[in-house]
């Protein structure tokens, strides 16, 4: 029995076997591309779109700004405006904020505030008056008040108050021609218009007291003889 002799495959002299010389070169491995989603694209481009229009919107605020009169001190009610009362402020304004213009100045400067300002605050032209706290068919009354007699609660104009008479030291005898026919004593409605800080020394309190013409005259006689009080109505004018 003959041996057959198995022949094997020898490399070649460039190091490449006879079968891979056959099968010729490899290809390079495949790369798959990365697939594209559209609802992908379509958000990414909404966003980008997006960023721009709120910065188109910011730099739109920006350069609309409106220079307005801002309130740099406080202010009661009544008081007349000076210039020294107002700064200028440039700001983006809301349509339906009103506001007075800084070219409008000198429109409210000599008029009286309306209302109580405060600073840090925008002027509207509804906080502006050119009418007094002293009205037709009113008279002023002053009134001076002792330390004793000063409310804790800041007197401001526009308080609305009651006039009392009280019976007059050593008088209680006459307390009864002080008093009306249901032994409660006489008032008058009145309303505060401006009161001074307290005089250094005496600590008196000056506060001018509006009230109808025919009440003026028995006020002031009230003050004079030193029977008057001041009482604050409640706030809601209870």
């Amino acid at each position: 029995m003959s041996k057959i002799k198995e022949r094997t495959g020898t490399p070649s002299a460039n190091g490449v076997s006879p079968q891979q010389a056959v099968a010729g070169p490899l290809a390079p491995p495949r790369v798959s591309a990365r697939r594209r989603r559209p609802g992908v694209i379509a958000l990414s481009l909404a966003l980008i779109a997006a960023g721009g229009a709120g910065v188109a919107v910011l730099l739109l605020q920006v350069g609309n700004r409106t220079p307005v009169v801002t309130v740099v001190r406080d202010v009661q009610v009544g008081q007349v405006l000076t210039e020294q009362d107002f700064g200028e402020a440039s700001v983006a304004l809301n349509p339906a904020v009103k506001a007075v213009r800084a070219g409008d100045l000198k429109s409210v400067v000599g008029k009286r505030a309306a209302v109580e300002l405060k600073p840090g605050s925008l002027l509207s032209p509804s906080q502006v008056t050119k009418d007094s706290l002293v009205r037709a068919g009113e008279q002023l009354v002053p009134i001076g008040l002792k330390p004793e007699q000063v409310p804790a609660t800041d007197l401001v104009p526009g308080q609305t108050v009651q006039l009392v008479q009280v019976p007059a030291q050593g008088a209680a005898a006459a307390a009864a021609d002080e008093t009306d026919d249901d032994g409660v004593p006489k008032t008058i409605a009145g309303r505060v218009v401006k009161a001074s800080k307290a005089a250094p020394g005496t600590g008196v309190v000056v506060v001018d007291v509006a009230t109808s013409a025919k009440d003026g005259p028995t006020a002031a006689a009230w003050v004079s003889t030193g029977t008057l009080r001041l009482v604050l109505d409640a706030p809601d004018g209870r």
